[in-house]
């Protein structure tokens, strides 16, 4: 064991867990957000310091971390309260499939288990080229509205996008998920939805289940193919809307098994 190298690690999101776990590091781990549900019963065996836009600090502090993993912009005034108490906090912007991959691999570094993490990090490789080869044979290539927020409209974050594609969909709104960083640059019109006309609309809203018969409710929305053909899906945020290894290890599954069913109606 290397002394200076962090021993407890407070995990504010879930996708610093699922990979402490995936590489056999657990062990490290010191305390879990509220919304950390992979692996299944992980909230039995660590403590619960967090939800995603709020943490309580004391609780952090009882743990005695040296370092606090979180993610985004959202997470920063947290950060700032860490830091302000003297405790090292790393947070992360990950956005796209690739800077996943890299966030792992930063991580994963950051403990000393560099060849266990390029390892893992090749296996998430070889899924998603696997996944890019058999997308790459459908005939079909659905048009695909992501809904990541149904009030105000937002479209799917990019990683989320890129999914699609890699699995041999097309984001309606691909350049939004490009471009919008933050939420609010992904904000979508009804306008917007109608007329690109999606055959498929995979809905996932972080924090709240969706309610699929509201898609046939909206002004307009019965024109959509999508809707027209009850082509729509509620998929699971702590696995879609993680920047972690769950879109890839399970998400991928799902689109493909998605997408395969069409290409034989």
């Amino acid at each position: 064991m290397n002394s200076y190298l962090p021993q407890r690690i407070v995990c504010m999101t879930e996708e610093s867990v699922e990979f402490l776990y995936a590489i056999g590091r657990s062990d490290l781990i010191a305390g879990v957000s509220v919304y950390a549900v992979r692996p299944q019963g992980v909230k039995k065996n660590h403590p619960v310091i967090s939800a995603f836009t709020h943490a309580n600090i004391k609780k952090i502090l009882e743990v005695k971390p040296d370092l606090v993993i979180g993610f985004s912009d959202i997470q920063k005034d947290i950060a700032r309260e860490l830091i302000g108490e003297g405790v090292d906090v790393y947070i992360s912007n990950q956005r796209s499939l690739a800077e996943i991959l890299r966030y792992l691999s930063t991580l994963g570094h950051m403990i000393g288990e560099g060849e266990k993490t390029t390892a893992y990090i090749h296996l998430l490789e070889e899924k998603m080229n696997e996944a890019r080869k058999r997308a790459s044979a459908f005939k079909i290539k659905p048009r695909v509205y992501i809904e990541e927020w149904d009030e105000p409209r937002i479209c799917g974050i990019r990683w989320f996008s890129e999914l699609v594609e890699l699995c041999g969909g097309q984001d309606i709104f691909a350049d939004k998920a490009k471009m919008g960083a933050m939420a609010a640059g992904r904000f979508v019109t009804d306008v917007d939805i109608v007329a690109a006309n999606p055959q498929i609309i995979l809905a996932s809203w972080c924090g709240k289940k969706v309610e699929l018969t509201s898609f046939k409710e909206r002004p307009g929305y019965s024109a959509i193919s999508a809707v027209t053909t009850n082509s729509i899906y509620e998929l699971a945020p702590e696995i879609f809307l993680q920047p972690g290894p769950a879109p890839i290890v399970e998400g991928i599954d799902q689109l493909i098994a998605l997408f395969s069913q069409l290409q034989t109606q």
